[in-house]
């Protein structure tokens, strides 16, 4: 058990960390701007002339009116004789400003826009090339969340709070510089405040930051309902749980709303003390320097510059605090995004060509368990061997492990022990998107993607011909039903395909399958939800699709997988028997020929 002194050190080095982090954070998004410095230092520039240009006025209005104060009033001759000339000085200053001002919002919105592109597809990439554990541990919602709400509070940053940092820093220490100009004493007695803000800000500035970024996380819940619930919106509809669904929105987003409101409470507070600190201490200076000007200790066109100086300062010191918290946000959302970007990805863009597989597959003693579930074991020393050509079938109640299989087979996990090979080579040692290129899989529920069918036909092979894409269609019994749509292949299938019925969303994957021309071929209850004359259909264009290549066909309807040329029977995650229908049905005490009795009458 750990001492109370090891415990302090590890809470003193957790708040290293923290620091680290930050600062590493700040430089993290700042990296990005790095190749887009041809937009990026020009606006800064700008940014740094604009803010100088903004100390002309305040000057001109110390020399016109100062300048002119004799014995406690105005010399009307005096202001006369330089207003023109300080009006022009005044007026160029402005518009040099305005011009200025103009590129520096182009430039710093061309860099911060291409910045934060680069981020989103650098963490979209990331996203998709991630291992099926981390989907397993992490919902659908939560990974939007990063990409929209996350992104954004970045983009805020890069894009609003990078040029205000600029500007105020510019006007803070040009004001300084002009007010210590004016009078030394007025000044250091105006800035002994600021280790005061120094340290507050500090101290709120952690508390911000960690309050931020739970409220981000609930944010980020929220939207996982809204996910889960848009996209199973017929499921809600048919249940009648569209109050339910409410109620579960409005609980997650009043959880986000306290915890908003509690982050709220000392970003508040640090605002609070920052104002009243600020400008008491202005008030305080003033009612000074008010005493020094009757006393004669220092003249009016001093004064007068001090005070509207000292107003430019104030606003930059004022405005920090709303900067700090900006930062704070962004940090926290950076923080996340960086999770994501630092997890380790599947290497699928080799590209290397190995040429086509023969299609021997074999699974020695096979064992599994998911990561999530670590204690329960899904395949036990499961043993198989599948030669060229041809079609063996796994059957076997639910929850056996037959799908299991087929993830090991696509690497979407490797196993916790035993060995997969294809051609008689271990599957770690091919090239990952080689491998998932040589086989295809033809799901149970085809959730085609938005677009046209002629899209969703082609990501079998993006870069294959209309005429070859039209091939594969007629292949699969589809190219009929295709051309009786008015728009033909230019139909759009809807959100996940639901404009078509489920066989022609069957038919529309078996093309896919048939266009990416794979070794081995993956069925996982392919026609197990269609009606008779559907399966009819889809069942043809599969037996066409099989021909020549290894199969491994996964069924619960034992009359789909009746002619296989084997059948293994999986129960609790162990290979039980293992022949063709004939050779099963026979064995009086086997598995098979028990769900076959369920299902039919031999």
């Amino acid at each position: 058990m750990a001492t109370a002194a090891e415990k302090e050190s590890k809470a003193s080095d957790g708040k290293k960390k923290s620091r680290r982090l930050s600062l590493k954070e700040i430089y993290w998004l700042f990296a990005y701007l790095k190749p887009y410095q041809r937009w990026f230092w020009p606006a800064i520039i700008c940014m740094f002339v604009t803010a100088g240009l903004s100390m002309v006025w305040p000057f001109m209005i110390s020399k016109l009116i100062g300048g002119s104060v004799s014995t406690g009033e105005i010399d009307v001759d005096a202001v006369e004789k330089n207003l023109g000339g300080y009006l022009k000085i005044t007026l160029a200053a402005l518009s040099l400003q305005a011009f200025l001002v103009f590129w520096r919002i182009r430039w710093f919105t061309k860099a911060g826009e291409s910045a934060l592109a680069e981020i989103r597809k650098q963490t979209y990439g990331k996203l998709i090339r991630l291992p099926m554990p981390y989907y397993d541990a992490h919902r659908v919602g939560e990974m939007s969340s990063r990409i929209a709400s996350d992104l954004t509070l970045i983009r805020e940053t890069l894009i609003n709070t990078v040029p205000q940092i600029v500007r105020q820093s510019v006007m803070l220490v040009g004001g300084t510089v002009m007010v210590f100009a004016s009078s030394t004493k007025l000044a250091l007695l105006m800035l002994m405040g600021v280790p005061v803000i120094m340290l507050m800000a500090a101290i709120f500035g952690r508390g911000i930051r960690k309050l931020t970024r739970q409220s981000q996380d609930l944010l980020a819940e929220t939207n996982v309902v809204v996910e889960e619930t848009l996209q199973s919106i017929s499921s809600v509809k048919a249940f009648g749980n569209e109050s339910y669904e409410s109620r579960r929105y409005a609980g997650q987003m009043d959880r986000f709303l306290d915890m908003a409101i509690r982050a709220a409470t000392p970003r508040g507070l640090f605002i609070a003390f920052i104002i009243f600190a600020l400008f008491g201490v202005m008030t305080l200076v003033l009612w000074y320097g008010g005493t020094m000007l009757v006393k004669g200790e220092i003249d009016s066109e001093l004064f007068w510059r001090f005070v509207l100086f000292s107003v430019f300062v104030g606003a930059a010191m004022g405005s920090f605090p709303e900067i700090i918290s900006q930062l704070q946000q962004a940090v926290g959302a950076s923080d996340r995004v960086r999770e994501i970007l630092d997890e380790g990805t599947e290497l699928v863009d080799g590209g290397s060509n190995q040429g086509r597989l023969e299609g021997v597959v074999e699974l020695e003693q096979l064992s599994f368990h998911y990561p999530s579930r670590p204690d329960v074991d899904v395949l036990k020393d499961v043993s198989l061997k599948v030669e060229p050509g041809e079609r063996v079938a796994l059957v076997g109640p639910s929850g056996a492990g037959k799908s299991t299989i087929i993830s090991l087979l696509l690497r979407f996990y490797e196993p916790s022990s035993g060995k997969v090979s294809f051609d008689g080579k271990g599957a770690d040692t091919f090239d990952l998107s080689y491998l998932r290129s040589q086989m295809a899989l033809v799901p149970q529920e085809v959730l085609l993607f938005g677009g046209s069918i002629l899209e969703n036909i082609a990501y079998g092979k993006p870069e294959a011909e209309r005429s070859a894409v039209e091939e594969a269609a007629r292949r699969a019994n589809a190219h009929d039903f295709i051309q009786a749509f008015p728009e033909g292949y230019e139909t759009l299938v809807g959100d996940r395909g639901v404009r078509l019925s489920g066989g022609q969303r069957q038919r529309i994957a078996i093309a896919r399958a048939i266009l990416a021309d794979p070794a081995i071929l993956i069925m996982d209850e392919a026609t197990s939800s269609l009606d008779a004359e559907s399966e009819r259909v889809v069942q043809e264009a599969l037996e066409g699709l099989m021909q020549g290549r290894t199969s491994i066909i996964i069924a619960h309807r034992l009359a789909t997988v009746k002619d296989a040329d084997r059948i293994v029977v999986i129960k609790d995650g162990v290979a039980v028997q293992a022949g063709t229908h004939e050779q099963l049905i026979s064995e009086e005490d086997g598995m098979y020929r028990m769900l076959a009795q369920l299902q039919f009458v031999d």
